[in-house]
């Protein structure tokens, strides 16, 4: 009887081994074919959004959105007037603790969603997803704001060509009984002594490009050439990026290398002018002292956001191009090429300046600027003083351009890929191209505001608020705090290792978790403590409804995130924990979260087989 039970149990175990093993194979082919329905999937999904068509036109993308005119006119007067090469130090440590690590968590999320701004968020943390649309916001500001500055550069690369630079001249229709020819140390002389005296090139700037108004309640008429300068630089835009990372691949094989190009011509001939020597010892001469000035650590921090482009999303949607093995890890050591840029920006930059002082006869404080000033005021006057004015002005236009150029339309690519990842059928032939052009004008029309004769008011207060420090570090610290205790950094570990084959030094799980929150959050108590309201000219006082407006624009961004995730709770189904376990868990489509569900699969184990044999006899009894 014990042989027959034995013998039974065999038969069954052996019968059952085979359907066992019959079911194992079918559940592998079913695996392969779901694998390679995916796949075709993936692979259809990537060629209807576009894919970089090389690695280098990924990297000088990266190099057109990082380096822009912040090198130029940002950082060399912060250095100078922050203790010198003693502003380094903080500097330097705002790129370890927030620049890299936000350059690396930015381009590794993209490029592992393999989506915009806002549903790459959406597909990692949905809780979070109020991160892209803050973001976006950003972007939108920045759009309107930042390509005016272009408009106004290219209508001096036109004057430029002129037989005299109208900048060097009191005998213009625009010019007053103040304007003084700032060309001699005699006349300079006589200048510092004059209290009313403006220089050319202020009245040229002031009367003749802006013909500034008295106040942002004066708006005035629009200014025809800006508005077709204006024209001309979003139709450009426009072409660069009308087919998406087809066009803009090839667009920034120049915009992001000429600019380079200039800088070298410029650099070269600054450093050849008398007085340059002077420029550099003020521009690098070290006061230690100055470290003790919270004012100096707030402003390093401020111009890594800015000059990084991290908080906005562009190295997402960049990042967001790329192959899937694309090495990430190793790219984001590229962002290192803007510090680099901004430094040797300021030799260029300084050395011209102290030839103007030198020129002058006056300290160089008198002609160091920031911001528009430099590029409008300081360095045309220089060039005004130069042999062949024509020449190193028309050099200094282009590079302006060309830095603004391709930062701008990463921007507006940021928008438009965002919204097509969020609406797919603006994917399908002509969506994409009817939408952007939609776009285009829209900003243009908004942006038509900032060429009339108070333009100049609207345009430093979007400037100031909508796109300011405030708002990327924000989204900066949401950023950190998310991939650090809501999605975590091990797994985003996991992620780069997967897709680039190295694991990041541990020192940016620890940026991620800890430095990057708190160095960001402090540098934002620090900003409202030192908070000062926007002025223009030093003297302009802005009215109250417009301080408000301003303060609206920001929040605008910032309030996305915690709304958004209060939004995404209340509407969501199930107790809160399980809300929140919801909620916090990536997209089941993504790579890594398949692999982990299939490591994860139930094996049949021992119990549960014998279980099937004990159970057999009954069923057939």
């Amino acid at each position: 009887m014990d042989r027959v039970m034995e013998g039974g149990c065999g038969t069954r175990r052996q019968r059952w081994s085979q359907e066992e093993t019959t079911q194992q194979a079918e559940r592998e082919k079913w695996n392969e074919d779901t694998d390679v329905k995916k796949a075709e999937s993936t692979e259809k999904k990537v060629e209807e959004r576009g894919q970089w068509g090389s690695k280098a036109e990924f990297l000088l993308a990266i190099v057109g959105t990082v380096v822009g005119l912040g090198n130029v006119w940002r950082f060399p007067y912060l250095c100078y007037k922050n203790g010198g090469g003693a502003f380094l130090v903080p500097y330097l440590l705002f790129v370890v603790a927030c620049g890299v690590p936000l350059f690396l968590l930015e381009t590794a999320v993209g490029q592992y969603t393999r989506q915009g701004l806002v549903t790459c968020w959406k597909r990692l943390c949905p809780l979070a997803e109020g991160i892209g649309y803050g973001g976006l916001m950003i972007q939108l500001y920045n759009c309107v704001c930042y390509i005016i500055i272009l408009a106004w550069a290219l209508l001096y690369l036109i004057f430029s060509f002129s037989s005299n630079t109208p900048w060097a001249s009191c005998t213009n229709i625009w010019n007053t009984a103040n304007c003084v020819e700032v060309r001699k140390q005699t006349i300079a002389a006589n200048w510092t002594r004059q209290t009313n005296a403006t220089s050319a090139a202020v009245e040229f700037w002031e009367r003749r490009v802006l013909s500034i108004s008295g106040g942002i309640e004066e708006v005035g008429h629009v200014r025809w050439e800006l508005a077709l300068c204006l024209m001309a630089v979003w139709v450009t835009c426009y072409f660069c990026i009308w087919k998406g990372v087809k066009s803009t691949g090839k667009a920034v094989y120049f915009t992001a290398t000429f600019p380079y190009l200039m800088l070298l011509v410029l650099l070269v001939r600054g450093l050849t002018l008398p007085g340059a020597f002077q420029g550099i010892v003020f521009y690098l001469y070290p006061e230690p002292a100055r470290l003790a000035d919270p004012q100096v650590w707030l402003e390093a921090g401020a111009q890594i956001f800015f000059s990084y482009s991290v908080g906005a999303g562009g190295l997402t949607v960049l990042g967001s191009y790329n192959t899937y093995n694309n090495n990430c890890y190793k790219d984001c050591w590229l962002c290192l090429l803007n510090s680099g840029t901004s430094f040797v920006a300021g030799f260029a930059v300084f050395s011209v300046l102290g030839f103007m002082a030198h020129e002058l006869g006056v300290p160089i404080e008198k002609v160091a600027e920031s911001g528009p000033g430099l590029a409008f005021i300081a360095y045309p006057q220089a060039t005004a003083m130069m042999p062949f004015p024509q020449i190193w002005a028309s050099c200094f236009f282009i590079m302006i351009i060309l830095l603004g150029l391709d930062t701008q339309f990463v921007s507006a690519e940021v928008v438009i890929t965002s919204v097509s990842d969020l609406f797919p059928a603006l994917r399908r032939v002509g969506g994409r191209q009817i939408f952007l052009l939609l776009f285009c004008v829209f900003c243009f029309l908004i942006g038509l505001l900032m060429v009339t004769e108070g333009g100049m008011y609207v345009f430093q207060l979007v400037d100031y608020y909508g796109s300011n420090g405030v708002c990327l570090v924000s989204i900066a610290i949401f950023e950190s705090l998310t991939v650090g205790w809501v999605f975590g950094p091990e797994n985003l570990y996991d992620v780069i290792e997967d897709m680039a084959g190295v694991r990041p030094n541990a020192l940016f799980k620890f940026c991620w978790r800890y430095l990057t929150p708190l160095v960001s959050l402090g540098s934002l108590i620090f900003y409202f403590v030192k908070y000062k309201p926007l002025t223009f000219n030093h003297w302009y006082v802005y009215p109250d409804w417009a301080y408000t407006l301003g303060w609206l624009m920001a929040l605008s961004s910032i309030v996305m995130v915690p709304c958004w995730g209060i939004v995404k709770v209340c509407t969501a189904r199930g107790t809160m924990k399980q809300r929140l376990s919801n909620l916090c868990h990536p997209d089941d489509d993504l790579p890594l979260t398949q692999k982990h569900t299939a490591e994860q699969q139930p094996v049949t184990s021992g119990m549960e087989m014998l279980a099937m044999i004990i159970e057999e006899p009954s069923n057939n009894q």
